[in-house]
């Protein structure tokens, strides 16, 4: 190489060197809580809701805590931080939701996926929030979200909510109505994102409020995101006196479809899974955050 080829080399090295990186595009795991207090508002590190911090449950794994009491359309601001932070640009996302979550992610794609969002820089302040990344910063529609896995899925509704179990001053219960939830968003309208559903059948002995096969809090028909307008009775295959969850995508024996790009990944066969995480990320959402762990890479 002679000299002067030479030195146009060393004058491009140095030109690409004063040149400021871009931000490189990462990937993040949201889990979305259900019912119940848990960790604190705004801070996505805080995973005391679920049980300790340091399993093991995706990539960049990013806790998106809301008051687990209050209304759906009240609270569900808080998940759109979380999105706007970390689901913009180059960055993409994996949605893990339990419970009450399920309609919390359900209502924001219905309402909200189709709305201009900033592009962020990813640094959330205090509150949970994240800048624009820049002056100018550019939107986009929508967000980057690769899937959704949910565990004991509450987008149906839970009937212990319609016999008043649980606290009927509370807005969420109020919500969590089997009419009041189906009717509050389009179910369909996933933005063309694929629900992972995994729905649990170790019920107990009030079971009888619920129809079918339940985890405790919810039934199939919910937690295996059966369309229409109210709750049915669906069981495992090896149940004579009760229509069938199917696996998949496919409708359930009856005839009864699922929601749009809602497919069965988990059906409890074995009755061993409860709704509940036992502070350590127990019952069903067991075997989800383990299928999380290894595809959110």
């Amino acid at each position: 190489m002679n000299k002067a080829v030479l030195r146009v080399c060393l004058l491009l090295l140095l030109l690409l060197g004063a040149l400021p990186m871009s931000a490189s595009a990462a990937n993040y795991t949201l889990w979305i809580n259900g019912r119940g207090a848990g960790g604190a508002i705004g801070n996505y590190q805080d995973f005391s809701y679920w049980g300790p911090g340091q399993v093991s449950a995706g990539v960049g794994k990013q806790a998106v805590n809301w008051d687990g009491v209050g209304s759906i359309a009240g609270q569900s601001g808080i998940v759109r931080n979380a999105l706007d932070c970390f689901c913009t640009g180059s960055n993409w996302c994996y949605i893990a939701a339990y419970s009450a979550g399920d309609p919390m992610i359900g209502y924001n794609l219905a309402n909200y996926g189709g709305s201009p969002r900033s592009v962020t820089n990813a640094t959330p302040n205090g509150a949970g929030v994240c800048a624009p990344a820049g002056p100018g910063a550019p939107t986009q529609t929508g967000w980057n979200i690769k899937w959704i896995r949910v565990a004991a899925g509450a987008a149906g509704g839970t009937e212990l909510a319609d016999a008043g179990a649980w606290a009927t001053g509370e807005a969420l219960a109020r919500d969590l109505r089997t009419t009041t939830i189906r009717a509050m968003y389009n179910h369909n309208d996933t933005r063309g994102l694929m629900f992972y559903m995994y729905a649990g059948a170790r019920g107990t002995f009030y079971s009888f409020l619920l129809p079918g096969q339940d985890d405790e809090v919810v039934a199939y028909h919910s937690a295996g995101g059966v369309a229409g307008a109210g709750g049915g009775a669906y069981c495992n295959p090896r149940d004579w006196f009760c229509r069938d969850l199917t696996l998949g995508t496919q409708p359930n024996e009856g005839g009864t479809p699922k929601w749009n790009f809602h497919s069965v990944s988990l059906r409890d066969d074995g009755e061993r899974y409860t709704h509940y995480l036992q502070g350590n990320w127990q019952g069903i959402t067991a075997p989800m955050r383990a299928d999380v762990e290894a595809t959110a890479l």
